[in-house]
């Protein structure tokens, strides 16, 4: 469902989107989810003027005047929905080497949606909304942490979903003969084809300086140890190409697309291009129409102690699509067993939030990460714009740091998320938000244990790429509260989390300091 703006002027335009958020929370369907406070409810997608397409509740006493001065754009936050993890499995590998990570390759949102945050799932496709926070404590009393939660429907039995048709891609130049890397596709790969139906089908396409068709898109039933020969047959070359080996990629799903399938190229690799075109936006751009019309996505699944980060999470945003990293078969098994209807099927293509902060009660905030997935406010609603794709049983937070107006109590902000049904590109929305007393308690051994845990790997993520957050405690202290969360909620996930916030501790030795920020709205 694409629309086009009317051109008018760009503070208009940004009004208006501002005012159509708005309008969203007005337009209800039965039904509501929430949790910490926090209310959502369902909203039919405005048609391309800006307006409901549904029916429009009664505007409640009061808020009239709210809605005809329209929030200013420095009070809406626009992002793409990102449910990629590789930068969290990256840093842990990187620390675990006795390295710190290099600032640039650290996004909080990764290592944020690395966790569990048990929110309540929709009934039906799409999103559920949940919105609280908690009070930050240590020495910025006057902050708080937001969380808006938004989670997908858990995978159907695997008997149901609908058949893939998946491309792998391999890497198989030099530097993916170092023991941990070849090996490691060899065995991810094993898993994913034990896993998948008889009637999927994959092919296969390896590269190095060149790009090889190893196997054509081939139904499963019948060729299974066909298959698992060849992956087993996957020896290391020369250079890496990881243009060539897209754009074969690309083509050989174009060739072997289906009808009514999820057809997704699958790229493993440690993403060290050397040879042919380098830059993420040129690759794509070769294979752009293809992507587009056929719906094709990517998912980009990442190796090796030295690793092209920045290049394989271009090439996902670009790409429609996610990433992760495997360090070990563990990992492996995780994300190629546990979690393969997540990585193989979709529940939303381009979605997109947008979250609305309340002038009167809110002077600050900032989105913790992002910055990669940022929406310009007017673009909300243009489904022509990329948004994030996201798949069954994935859970999406994002954090903000709040600093509410001194004895400001009331509405806080509202947040909602819009996505495209991946079979009939329709518009959804949904909507949720948040009061004052339900971010009034404190966040540490008050709050909910998850969003405490989200709350440590945003800290710990700030402190790695030198931010320094409102409210952050110092990394032995962190250590520490990450430790009793582990024991609380018998996690292991979460201690490996401690572990690696001690070992940060150890390499850096430094604790953040304090940041002045500007008066009111946004922070940069």
């Amino acid at each position: 469902m694409k629309h086009s703006t009317p051109t008018r002027p760009a503070g208009r335009a940004r009004a208006g989107a501002a005012f159509g958020a708005l309008l969203a929370v007005g337009a209800l369907l039965a039904g509501c989810s929430g949790t910490g406070g926090g209310h959502a409810s369902d909203a039919r997608a405005p048609d391309a003027r800006g307006g409901s397409a549904g029916t429009t509740a009664p505007v409640p006493p009061g808020q009239q005047e709210k809605r005809d001065r329209a929030a200013a754009p420095d009070y809406l936050s626009t992002f793409a929905l990102d449910v990629d993890t590789a930068s969290y499995g990256y840093a842990r590998r990187v620390l675990g080497d006795g390295r710190l990570p290099s600032p640039e390759t650290v996004r909080p949102e990764e290592f944020v949606n690395s966790f569990k945050q048990g929110y309540e799932r929709p009934r039906g496709n799409g999103f559920s909304v949940s919105v609280d926070g908690a009070r930050t404590g240590g020495g910025a009393d006057d902050w708080s942490l937001l969380r808006v939660g938004l989670a997908t429907r858990a995978a159907d039995d695997t008997a149901v979903r609908p058949p893939a048709a998946l491309t792998f891609v391999v890497d198989i130049s030099g530097s993916m003969a170092e023991t941990g890397r070849l090996d490691l596709v060899r065995t991810s790969l094993a898993y994913l084809t034990e896993q998948l139906r008889d009637d999927d089908s994959v092919a296969l396409v390896t590269f190095s300086d060149e790009a090889e068709t190893v196997f054509p898109m081939t139904a499963l039933r019948g060729h299974r140890t066909d298959i698992r020969e060849a992956v087993d047959s996957l020896r290391t070359a020369s250079s890496t190409n990881v243009a060539a080996g897209v754009e074969r990629g690309y083509d050989e799903a174009v060739q072997g697309r289906r009808e009514g399938a999820t057809n997704r190229v699958v790229l493993l690799s440690d993403a060290l291009a050397n040879t042919g075109e380098t830059d993420a936006d040129a690759i794509l751009e070769r294979i752009d129409s293809s992507r587009r019309e056929y719906g094709i996505t990517l998912f980009g699944v990442g190796v090796g102690s030295d690793y092209g980060d920045a290049l394989m999470e271009r090439l996902a945003d670009k790409g429609d699509g996610n990433t992760t990293y495997v360090a070990d078969e563990t990992q492996a098994r995780k994300v190629f067993v546990d979690q393969l209807p997540a990585h193989v099927d979709l529940r939303a293509r381009d979605a997109k939030a947008q979250v609305e902060f309340d002038r009167e009660t809110v002077q600050q905030f900032k989105l913790i990460g992002y910055e990669n997935r940022a929406v310009a406010d007017e673009d909300f609603r243009d489904d022509s714009v990329d948004g994030g794709e996201v798949g069954p049983g994935h859970t999406v937070t994002a954090l903000y740091a709040v600093r509410l107006r001194e004895g400001a109590s009331g509405h806080v902000a509202t947040a909602t998320v819009r996505w495209l049904d991946p079979a009939t590109r329709e518009a959804h929305e949904r909507t949720g938000s948040v009061e004052t007393g339900a971010i009034d308690g404190a966040l540490w051994n008050g709050s909910d244990e998850r969003l405490q845990v989200a709350a440590a790997a945003a800290y710990f993520a700030d402190i790695l790429r030198g931010g320094t957050l409102p409210g952050t405690p110092g990394l032995s202290e962190l250590a520490s509260r990450t430790r009793k969360l582990a024991a609380e909620t018998g996690d292991g996930s979460v201690s490996k989390l401690a572990d690696a916030i001690d070992r940060a501790a150890g390499l850096k030795g430094a604790e953040p300091g304090s940041r002045s920020a500007p008066a009111e709205g946004e922070m940069d």
